[in-house]
């Protein structure tokens, strides 16, 4: 992705004048109804979801914080190291992270 500069408050608001967010609006609504809308997942949430914990759950089985799991799953952070390899155990063989638990 090529890296761009921040708008000047000047350009942001040129920017920002010139949208016609109606338009934008009904676009949006066009493509929900005809059903062109996709939802992407963060693969952290797919491997938490496939294993059927909790947020809370998942996150004490990787050995951090409910807070750095969001952090992950929305996106902000990326998991390191071992957190990454458990992360694709629970996406490939969830069953294996349901036993750790019982």
């Amino acid at each position: 992705m090529k890296s761009r500069k921040p708008l000047t408050d000047e350009e942001l608001e040129a920017w920002e004048n010139s949208r016609d967010l109606e338009a934008e609006l009904l676009e949006s609504v066009r493509q929900m109804t005809a059903g062109n809308v996709h939802a992407v997942m963060s693969p952290v949430i797919s491997a938490r979801k496939k294993t059927g914990l909790s947020q809370a759950e998942f996150a004490k089985l990787l050995g951090v914080s409910v807070r750095t799991l969001q952090e992950w799953e929305q996106g902000r952070r990326q998991p390191s190291g071992a957190a990454k390899t458990l992360i694709a155990i629970a996406e490939r063989r969830p069953d294996v992270l349901k036993e750790m638990i019982a």
